[in-house]
């Protein structure tokens, strides 16, 4: 069975690094003297304290890691990060008023995990009506909340303390999107410095870009780490529109775009300076194409229907394809005034995303080539039925073993799609939000689409039931089903 005392282990240590993160927002409430410092004073208190029983009672573990461990690990520590994470919010240290909907002196339990579950897995939906009313540190927790979900909660523990987490290879396996697995250096440990260093970079390079836009430092850092992790929260109830600045939203739309670019290929590229390899990769080829062909076909739209003019048209076309389709979920206009071709274009985006081992969501762009190249050989296998046809992905054949595998999840993925939508359109919200809803959530989007929860709405009008079913849809499409999902099985449990 499941090796508990290395699993307490790993949850101790996890809590240690939470309670750090949490310290640094602690220094920006000092920094603004907030009246959230009591708030993240008490939940470092007892996220350390509850770190140093579950050490005590991991004490001696051996590192033996199974896969059966691994997924359990992966799956229980983004549970786990989102339970401690949703400490602050629910600490009744200032007034709420107004801000979820009623005068109240904190968040429900629902609320609080919803949002912070929403931040982990960089989904970007709320339940907050009125983000400005919320104290620096809060607002500062919820975008720290997305960057480290980015790449992952346990790659970043991987990346920082490797000798933290035992069967470091087992664990990633768990947590890595995308259905083909790369590496940039025989270990583990040191590649994932590398895509971090990456990541710290472009989020660095976006913060400055921000501020020379006219963003002050704190807007400028919340906005960059939300950006590079592809998450949406903002610290302004009108997200980048506030600002009404075009630069700023090209500089958006220039850094989720890369953002939305496997890590390791830009890796390659800007520090190895293999470019070309870049545009050769086809999978980076599809998700520019993507993006261009939905930009055009948006911005004519928007010229002949709601009469944009063209740089306002293409501008705005441009941010939403590309918030859509990396998962972002910043606006820089009301998508649901558009024509409602658009909408059917963006929901496509939501379930496409962007390329694998990158920060965006959706079943990624690799495999919407896999299942195209796989279309097409069934086409050709009617014509030459004893042809024994291959699936080439830049050269490379995909095993039938890959293939299965993808039909299984894109199957999986629609299941869960419709029985979702089914329920949520029981429970009476309206079948375009209950479509997109849940679009969002299993890719990690974070806007809707509809009439009652719009792009630039909170989702604080959703019942309780349905915060949670979407909670559960984050954290199943941030861990690309199946890691979540196998717990639930029989034979997970099985002895052997």
């Amino acid at each position: 069975m499941l090796n508990t005392k290395l699993i307490f282990k790993i949850f101790g240590s996890l809590l240690y690094l939470e309670a750090i993160l949490m310290a640094s927002c602690l220094v920006v409430s000092l920094y603004y003297r907030d009246t959230d410092i009591a708030s993240f004073l008490l939940t470092i208190i007892i996220a350390l304290l509850t770190g140093l029983l579950f050490r005590h009672l991991g004490k001696d573990a051996d590192n033996n890691m199974s896969r059966r461990d691994a997924y359990f690990v992966v799956t229980a520590a983004w549970v786990m990060f989102s339970l401690f994470g949703m400490i602050p919010f629910m600490i009744p240290n200032f007034s709420f008023r107004d801000i979820i909907g009623s005068a109240t002196q904190s968040f429900s339990f629902t609320d609080a995990f919803f949002e912070t579950m929403s931040g982990f897995t960089t989904t970007g939906a709320t339940i907050i009506d009125d983000v400005e009313a919320l104290p620096k540190g809060l607002l500062f927790w919820r975008s720290l909340t997305q960057w480290i979900g980015g790449l992952g909660i346990v790659f970043f523990t991987i990346a920082v303390l490797p000798s933290m987490v035992g069967g470091n290879v087992k664990v990633f396996s768990a947590e890595a999107t995308g259905p083909i697995r790369s590496k940039l250096h025989p270990r583990l440990s040191t590649g994932a410095k590398w895509v971090w260093m990456v990541y710290v970079v472009l989020t660095i390079a976006c913060i400055f870009s921000y501020m020379a836009c006219g963003m002050n430092w704190f807007d400028a850092v919340n906005y960059a780490m939300t950006s590079t992790a592809t998450g949406g929260f903002a610290t302004n109830n009108g997200s980048i529109a506030s600002f009404h600045s075009p630069a700023e939203e090209y500089v958006c739309t220039l850094f989720c775009f890369l953002a939305g670019v496997n890590f390791l290929m830009l890796y390659a590229a800007v520090v190895k300076l293999r470019v070309k390899a870049l545009f050769k990769n086809s999978e980076f080829r599809f998700y520019i194409l993507l993006i261009v062909i939905s930009t055009l076909f948006i911005m004519a739209e928007l010229i002949i229907r709601s009469n944009y003019d063209f740089e306002h048209a293409f501008r705005s076309s441009l941010f939403q394809v590309v918030s859509f389709v990396t998962s972002t979920g910043l606006y820089s206009d009301d998508a649901g005034k558009w024509p409602h071709v658009t909408w059917i274009v963006l929901a496509g985006l939501m379930v496409i995303g962007g390329c694998s081992g990158s920060t965006s969501g959706g079943i990624k762009s690799i495999r919407a080539l896999m299942l195209l190249k796989n279309m097409r050989n069934e086409f050709r296998q009617i014509l030459h039925p004893n042809a024994v046809l291959p699936m080439k992905i830049d050269g490379v054949n995909v095993s039938h073993s890959k293939r299965v595998t993808l039909l299984s999840f894109v199957t999986l993925y629609i299941c869960l799609a419709a029985l979702c939508t089914f329920v949520m359109t029981i429970a009476g919200i309206d079948h375009t939000n209950a479509v997109t809803i849940t679009l969002s959530c299993l890719g990690n989007v974070g806007p809707t689409l509809g009439l009652e929860i719009g792009p630039t709405m909170s989702w604080s009008m959703l019942p309780d039931f349905a915060k949670w079913m979407c909670a559960f849809l984050m954290i199943i499409g941030r861990l690309e089903l199946f890691t979540v999902l196998v717990i639930f099985t029989p034979a997970f449990w099985k002895e052997n």
